[in-house]
């Protein structure tokens, strides 16, 4: 096993134990994602249910409001509602 990859899973093991994950979003491999931090590109690509458009309105209301201090604010982007937020909220992190 490559070492990137070892570093990786080992990564993922000490989240798993901090209760980071929900085992669902574990089961389809996906990684943590930090929507004050990712581009417009990476948010498309690792949020279900999110595309380019949707991606560009997160990026600006995270700009607006100077970075995002709770998931429940993705809730005023268009398009995204309960069930939206639900789906993707296990690999959304804030940092």
């Amino acid at each position: 096993m490559k070492l990137t990859r070892q570093i990786a899973l080992l990564l993922l093991s000490a989240a798993i134990t901090l209760g980071s994950f929900s085992p669902l979003s574990l089961a389809q491999g996906t990684l943590p994602i930090n929507i004050n931090a990712a581009t417009a590109i990476e948010l498309a690509e690792a949020l279900n249910g999110v595309g380019d458009v949707r991606a560009t309105a997160i990026i600006a209301l995270r700009e607006q409001l100077g970075g995002f201090t709770s998931l429940e604010q993705l809730l005023d982007v268009k398009g995204i509602g309960d069930a939206t937020l639900s789906r993707i909220r296990s690999i959304i992190v804030l940092e």
